[in-house]
């Protein structure tokens, strides 16, 4: 390449943790902080854990004519500060970051729930399922609290106890900060497993394990790109801009559609079109689509969605054939739509079922509609379309019944305030395309309904627009009635779209910094509701007293509104009127909690847990730069680092 060489080498994973652990492989200080979420890093430690690729690094030999200032793998000892840096890790921070923190650490790593909850974790294997060559591997990775106990009901329950190395070996939990110290935790295990007098049931297991799991961990080889200290400034700065935002990567539809092409099939043409075609993007990206609007609600549908609602229906029809020829158990194939099944999907199968799918996805968008969800902007969870337009695919007709369409809401409402959409949803994806068709014909209540629980105090810290939560409690109101405190209109999907409606303040920004009361305050959705453009601008900054006044004395453009009238605006929102007219920030606030709550139990079907055990973690619905400095862990003594 211009302005310096570059070479490629395969360099053993466990060499390139003890580079960052010692410092002589660093960052470079422009990198970003590490943010990674609990799912990720549990995928990252599945992949590893069977030897799947993970990906190239790129990095920067130092010395030469690029003279970044160096910073420490977030979590590695402070005496590596001392140590001037070989290398500057360019591509694969976050890869090789999460790595390091959960093995050569040996400490609790700091990382995100999928409910956006900082939280601290241990990771661990668990033995039995790794083994299972039908399980998925990512189920077999476990995260658990920084006390290795993981509760339930309310902290009442305990499900798991890791609290003491004798009973992680009694619960065949293998600890993930070990992998690279077997011979330890072998030693150990050894001892204890005699003295309990069960060695020789276990060992066999272990020895299993090791060879099977523990061995893709030591043997692991990651693929190196390194640049020489001969590349220039110009050189390094392009390549970074083209690791972090290049082409697109090769993914499961571009592999089927190679596999499709080898039978003559143009899968590619089936989603695109062609020049006299209008392919599957097109339609979806059309249905249901507003007028003016240049796109309706399926626009964000991926190829890969459509393939993953089809692979549902495929591997259920695979387990049914194999329960009909008599198997049981373990002996069942999965119904799945992961990337395994999409990249297993048989041609056949996907002409089997694809005009049908497409048809659940178009009722899954006039679905959305009757629930007041017209726009993907909120849309409170993407991936819950897929589950939805199976589920739909799969009953049919039986959806414009009122009680199977009564337990459908239900259920969709269950998964947003439950917040169970949010990252690794394969297997929530499969339990709801078996769970929920069953229940709708007279089975048992599904697990994402049974199973899911709301928090009073989570109307609290809904603040975030992108949260799925604080996006359902707006379609909500407007699904129960809401009228615009100017027009008095409801928001339908005509009013929602020719007039403008947004979420906005109830007391307004300006009028609450002039009041002294903080923004974790009053943004949560407490404080919002649907509004149109014309209101909010008459709203503006100023009090509740002086802007319904100006509502009722209206203007030029807008006639007066009787107060009995705006009151009843007011209701519609679940808003009291006499709290807002009094300016009455506080009791308004614990009103209309209430009020909401009260809204949300009725959609979920059950009552919202009001008790005083705080949920685990701490609430991270704030902007993007604060999460990254709250994450950037301090550097504190190491104590008991293995393998350093």
């Amino acid at each position: 390449m211009a302005g310096g060489a570059f070479q490629t080498n395969k360099v053993a994973l466990s060499t390139l943790l003890r580079a960052c652990h010692q410092g002589s492989l660093q960052l470079p200080d422009f990198q970003r902080s590490w943010v990674w979420d609990e799912d990720r890093i549990k995928s990252l430690i599945a992949s590893i854990s069977r030897s799947f690729p993970v990906g190239a690094l790129m990095t920067l030999e130092t010395s030469g004519a690029v003279n970044f200032k160096p910073r420490l793998v977030e979590g590695a000892p402070h005496v590596a500060s001392t140590v001037r840096p070989d290398e500057l890790l360019l591509d694969g921070q976050q890869r090789m970051t999460s790595l390091y923190q959960v093995t050569i650490r040996n400490q609790v790593v700091e990382t995100v729930t999928p409910k956006n909850k900082r939280v601290k974790r241990w990771f661990y294997i668990d033995i039995i399922a790794a083994l299972d060559f039908e399980a998925e591997r990512e189920d077999a990775i476990i995260g658990m609290p920084a006390d290795r106990i993981s509760r339930e009901n309310f902290d009442r329950n305990v499900v798991r106890d890791l609290s003491t190395r004798a009973r992680e070996f009694d619960a065949l939990m293998y600890p993930v900060s070990m992998v690279f110290d077997w011979n330890t935790w072998q030693m150990e295990f050894v001892s204890h497993s005699t003295a309990k007098g069960d060695f020789a049931e276990k060992w066999p297991i272990i020895s299993r394990f090791h060879d099977e799991v523990i061995k893709n961990f030591t043997d692991y080889h990651v693929p190196v790109i390194s640049l020489d200290k001969n590349t220039t400034k110009e050189a390094v700065c392009l390549v970074f801009e083209k690791v972090n935002t290049g082409g697109k990567p090769l993914d499961a539809f571009e592999l089927v559609t190679a596999m499709y092409a080898a039978d003559g099939h143009e899968l590619r043409k089936d989603w695109y079109g062609d020049n006299s075609t209008s392919g599957r993007h097109r339609r979806f990206a059309e249905t249901m689509r507003p007028p003016g609007q240049s796109t309706g609600i399926l626009v964000n549908v991926a190829n890969t969605d459509f393939l993953q609602a089809i692979s549902l229906f495929h591997s259920r029809d695979r387990r049914r054939e194999a329960e009909a020829a008599g198997k049981q158990g373990k002996e069942l194939p999965a119904v799945t739509g992961n990337r395994q099944a999409l990249l297993s999907l048989p041609l056949a199968a996907y002409q089997t079922y694809e005009t049908r799918v497409e048809d659940g996805f178009v009722r899954a968008a006039k679905f959305l509609n009757l629930l007041h969800i017209y726009r993907v902007f909120d849309l409170p969870y993407q991936s819950q379309i897929v589950p939805l337009a199976a589920i739909l695919a799969d009953i049919g007709d039986a959806w414009e019944h009122e009680a199977n369409r009564t337990k459908l809401v239900q259920w969709y409402w269950n998964g947003v305030f439950g917040e169970l959409y949010g990252s690794a949803v394969d297997s929530r994806i499969s339990r709801d395309f078996i769970e929920v068709p069953a229940w709708i014909r007279g089975g048992r209540e599904p697990t994402t309904i049974s199973e899911t629980i709301f928090r009073a105090d989570r109307l609290k810290t809904m603040r975030m627009r992108l949260s799925a939560a604080y996006k359902g409690v707006n379609a909500l109101l407007m699904k129960e009635g809401a009228q615009d405190f100017r027009s008095g209109q409801k928001f339908d999907h005509t009013i929602f779209f020719g007039e403008n409606v947004d979420i906005h303040h109830i007391f307004p920004q300006d009028w609450c910094k002039r009041a002294g009361i903080k923004a974790e305050i009053f943004d949560s959705i407490i404080n919002k509701t649907p509004l149109s453009f014309k209101t909010n601008r008459i709203i503006g900054g100023a009090a509740p007293s002086i802007y319904l006044r100006r509502l009722e004395a209206g203007n030029a453009e807008t006639p007066p509104i009787a107060a009995e009238k705006l009151d009843a605006y007011l209701a519609s929102h679940l808003i009291d009127p006499d709290l807002l007219r009094g300016d009455n920030f506080a009791a308004f606030m614990t009103d209309r909690q209430t009020r909401l709550l009260t809204l949300i139990e009725h959609a979920m079907g059950k009552t919202a847990y009001a008790g005083v055990v705080d949920e685990e973690g701490i609430d991270n619905e704030h902007d993007a730069d604060g999460v990254e400095a709250d994450m950037t862990i301090t550097v504190e003594p190491q104590r008991g680092v293995a393998n350093t």
